[in-house]
């Protein structure tokens, strides 16, 4: 079947590490990372790649973020997305899976790509301190991340995650969080990438269907 792919840069690195390993050619839209801070613009941007898609299926690798993708619709193709909260649940494997080690670590996850991307909690620290100084910076950070006590690097086994750890010492030590490598795996990429796709763990829409409520229901949490 003529597939096509739609995803988020955030998980650029283990999507094509995946599509490698499994060997999958499929040609790849990304979507800028940024635009998962405002659901809004994500859904216009998502609606857009998908109104110029000529395909018979679309994989959309990405996850609800914030339910900016309630209402995204199909095109003339049958679209598949994963029942994932975010990208950080994909890459670890199940939304329940990362909400025991978000319980336990009191984790702010992290992966390069996140650390690449056009907005991050980082950037806008930096930005915050330039523009107004390190105490309101600091402050600000403090409300943001006052909950959190870890600073979750995720190993997908794709990438140096030492040098992930080197490059984030700044970060951690700056927003008071102890860093800890998260084992992570790319078992749910791959199988969404291959199939067979359940309902489950996948939201499945027949040509021009589009994503209501009902459909972000996350089972495996249930």
């Amino acid at each position: 079947m003529d597939t096509k792919i739609v995803a988020c840069k955030t998980i650029e690195d283990e999507l094509l590490y995946a599509m490698n390993k499994v060997n999958i050619t499929y040609p790849v839209e990304w979507v800028e990372s940024g635009l998962h801070v405002t659901p809004k613009k994500l859904n216009a941007r998502l609606s857009e790649v998908l109104c110029q898609i000529k395909a018979q299926r679309v994989l959309v690798a990405l996850g609800f973020c914030g339910n900016s993708v309630l209402g995204i619709k199909a095109g003339d193709f049958e679209m598949i997305m994963p029942r994932a909260d975010d990208c950080i649940s994909l890459l670890i494997g199940s939304v329940k899976e990362r909400l025991r080690i978000s319980s336990e670590h009191a984790a702010y996850f992290l992966t390069d790509g996140w650390l690449r991307g056009e907005l991050n909690v980082w950037g806008e620290y930096l930005h915050t301190k330039e523009k107004y100084g390190k105490e309101i910076a600091d402050s600000i950070m403090e409300m943001m991340l006052g909950n959190y006590r870890t600073l979750g690097l995720l190993d997908c086994g794709v990438g140096s995650i030492e040098e992930l750890t080197e490059t984030t010492k700044e970060i951690a030590d700056t927003l008071n969080l102890k860093q800890e490598v998260i084992p992570a795996s790319l078992l749910w990429v791959e199988s969404f990438l291959t199939g067979p796709w359940s309902d489950e763990y996948y939201i499945i829409k027949k040509p021009f269907e589009e994503i209501n409520d009902k459909d972000l229901i996350i089972y495996d949490v249930l």
